[in-house]
């Protein structure tokens, strides 16, 4: 049986130390060597966040950091924007329509990014919006949002007017900053670009948003921000964490640390750009404009029949795990992750898979073109 190579968006690879780091053995959760362990995760992740507050981390899915996004800064009757442009926008609305919220829903064509002007032309229909919501890379559609140009626009609305991003896809493998954005809540999981198993969620401040959450009801229990803020001033947590996920946590901010976050958001270009110009190479479709292209997956459209058969053979004859699409764009796609623990070896074991799939199909010789399609462009 061979070893599968998993190239989905999420979840994604884990390192070989890492799996080490997290069998050490279990740390009691209220002992030094826990509050030791709190406190080098949080001296990381601030700077990857791009925020000098605490990030909450939640043992919980991604889900659980976008509806604790909603519910600990909006309250009920207040309007809020959302930009859908695909599976996990929707995502956001239907958590928003759960409560008594005022929601204005931004569609965006599947497959492109939301246009900044034409999104404050929109904003400014709506009297006293509260809170902006998207996502940084849609991943159903691989599309990454123009966050800096958007967090301008929120900001040239109202400057208390919160802008908040879901960053799963996209933190640790796109150029993301909270302060350089104007994001005033970032969240994200552990399972894609953190190159952690599933479990853990984040939520990231700032000043704005930190005024607000202390002025916030008292509607919730395990998604109330305050309460883990509260902990973390002592370096615990509220309630009992996935403790064997945070030494993980710590190997993998080490990891960052050690390659640098240049490095990192260079090697996931190079891998979005091995796998675009290899299957522009195989005369396949790319969903996605070369200036919307997200640096951490990539949808590849063909037929419906060619799709499946694609897929299919990835997995059973060369062990390669590829999503298909969701939703609008189920049968229509492959989407091919290149984040967290990839690197550009892995494009070239699927690009020459591609190749070898494709040969046999269509009766075409592909052998050795999207191999050194990136290298020719």
């Amino acid at each position: 049986m061979q070893e599968e190579l998993l190239l989905t968006p999420g979840p994604t690879p884990v390192a070989r130390r890492t799996y080490q780091a997290m069998s050490q053995g279990i740390i009691p959760h209220r002992t030094q060597a826990f509050k030791d362990l709190s406190v080098r995760i949080q001296n990381r992740l601030q700077p990857l966040f791009g925020t000098t507050h605490p990030v909450v981390i939640l043992t919980a899915s991604g889900t659980s950091a976008l509806e604790a996004a909603m519910v600990n800064f909006v309250e009920e009757g207040e309007n809020i924007a959302i930009i859908v442009s695909g599976v996990f926008g929707g995502k956001f609305k239907d958590i928003a329509e759960r409560y008594n919220y005022n929601v204005h829903v931004y569609n965006v064509e599947w497959g492109r990014a939301v246009d900044p002007v034409a999104f404050k032309d929109f904003l400014a229909t709506i009297d006293n919006v509260s809170a902006v919501f998207t996502q940084a890379c849609e991943t159903s559609a691989s599309v990454l949002h123009p966050l800096n140009a958007l967090g301008k626009v929120v900001k040239d609305y109202n400057a208390q007017t919160l802008f908040v991003v879901d960053a799963v896809s996209a933190l640790g493998g796109a150029d993301i900053n909270m302060k350089r954005d104007d994001i005033d809540v970032l969240v994200s999981g552990s399972q894609k670009a953190l190159m952690l198993p599933p479990g853990l969620a984040f939520v990231g401040i700032n000043d704005l948003s930190y005024e607000k959450l202390n002025q916030a009801s008292d509607k919730r229990y395990y998604l109330d921000l305050r309460m883990y803020l509260k902990s973390l001033e002592d370096d615990y947590t509220p309630q009992t964490p996935a403790v064997t996920l945070y030494q993980g946590l710590d190997d993998v901010l080490e990891m960052i640390e050690e390659e640098g976050l240049e490095a990192i958001f260079s090697r996931h270009k190079k891998m979005q750009q091995m796998i675009r110009r290899g299957v522009e190479a195989l005369d396949l479709e790319l969903l996605v404009g070369e200036a919307d292209a997200s640096p951490t997956v990539t949808a590849v459209k063909s037929s419906p029949e060619e799709i499946t058969l694609i897929k299919d053979s990835l997995f059973n004859d060369y062990g390669i795990s590829v999503a298909g699409g969701q939703k609008d764009l189920s049968g229509k796609i492959i989407r091919i992750g290149h984040m967290g623990f990839m690197f550009p070896k892995d494009m070239l074991t699927i690009l020459s898979a591609l190749e070898d799939i494709l040969s046999k199909l269509r009766q075409k010789n592909y052998y050795g073109k999207a191999l050194t399609a990136y290298e020719e462009r």
